[in-house]
């Protein structure tokens, strides 16, 4: 699967888990790890933008755990995706 594809499956998923609740969100952004795990192969603005998009995916999980406002990032998450995803074309 090309990182496109990677990045464009992680901002539908976002999107969608987005309005759920937290205990069905975790599951769905936990389902995301493998999507962004690197492989390294590709270039370094691709890689920087995909480990961007891991670390905001993961402070919203942590956020919702501790049931914190996670509105904010959300639309963080959302927007490193949406790089990652401009830069893989």
């Amino acid at each position: 699967m090309s990182d496109f594809e990677k990045a464009t499956k992680v901002f539908e998923a976002l999107k969608a888990a987005e309005a759920d609740p937290a205990k069905v969100a975790l599951p769905i952004l936990n389902g995301l790890i493998g999507l962004v795990q690197g492989s390294g192969e590709a270039p370094l603005e691709v890689e920087d933008a995909r480990s961007s998009c891991f670390m905001a995916i993961c402070e919203v999980g942590k956020a919702l755990h501790r049931g914190q406002p996670a509105d904010q990032l959300w639309a963080i998450a959302k927007g490193a995706t949406e790089r990652w995803l401009s830069l893989s074309k």
